[in-house]
């Protein structure tokens, strides 16, 4: 029986083995042996970056004073500074603030928040929630917290690339308008946007766009991985271990003795 999805299933393991995602996605290409551990259970500690993130989210969300009492670690419990935000965490009110002073971008970040979507594509169903989904405006917004906007990060295939491409925003970005039209049974797709405040001192902030044609790019790579990352999650085929990440650390065998001129590969 296929699981209704709702905000409080959405991550949970039982929709993540019915339904792909981007993280999911994601994941696979990364690490399969990481990512199928994952759909059983495993799970990394979450670190301040991904917290202050959160939090970032949970504020445009309306959700602040919930996310606050799921991590009270973020919360001072002695002390003259008792009850208030740890001084690791302030910085995300100081993002909120950027963002909350600018006009275009809380223009952008208008609209209805969190909507859980759902549609077949490439031979299995997939999952999204939309940070924000202005159908009226012809747009679809997400929100990113990033260390910095001008950072440049290293892809083994393409050398130097911005954040956007290092860190797969365009991939979600085209899978979340190709569900969206496909969802709805729309002829053209919304425009993606996205909104992105950087974590520096004095937040950087900007509103990226992308084109028709890097776009469906990316969905036709998707598109080719997507019979393996299939036959490995219906367990066809072995997980290959990527042997770098936590998940692979955790469980390593040295079976071998490696030269030192292959630790850099």
């Amino acid at each position: 029986m296929t699981l209704q999805l709702t905000t409080q299933n959405y991550h949970s393991n039982e929709a993540n083995q019915q339904y792909m995602s981007v993280s999911q996605y994601k994941d696979f290409m990364n690490c399969e042996a990481r990512a199928m551990a994952r759909l059983h259970g495993w799970r990394e500690p979450e670190s301040d970056a991904l917290l202050i993130g959160s939090y970032v989210h949970a504020h445009f969300e309306g959700t602040l004073e919930q996310f606050k009492d799921e991590h009270p670690e973020l919360i001072s419990s002695r002390g003259p500074t008792k009850g208030e935000l740890k001084s690791d965490y302030l910085k995300a009110n100081i993002m909120i603030e950027a963002i909350e002073k600018d006009e275009f971008c809380m223009f952008v970040l208008q609209g209805q928040k969190e909507i859980l979507i759902q549609a077949d594509m490439f031979g299995v169903t997939w999952k999204a929630k939309l940070d924000v989904y202005a159908p009226d405006q012809d747009r679809i917004a997400d929100l990113k917290t990033v260390k910095s906007i001008r950072e440049k990060v290293w892809d083994p295939n393409y050398g130097y690339v911005s954040f956007v491409e290092g860190y797969g925003y365009i991939i979600q970005m085209a899978v979340y308008t190709e569900l969206e039209r496909r969802y709805t049974n729309r002829d053209r797709w919304l425009e993606p946007l996205i909104v992105a405040v950087s974590k520096e001192d004095v937040p950087d902030k900007e509103i990226i766009s992308f084109d028709e044609h890097r776009l469906k790019y990316e969905l036709e790579i998707v598109e080719r991985n997507m019979p393996r990352i299939l036959d490995v999650k219906q367990g066809i085929q072995p997980p290959k271990r990527c042997d770098k990440c936590r998940y692979c650390r955790e469980t390593k065998k040295v079976t071998k003795i490696t030269h030192f001129m292959d630790l850099i590969v």
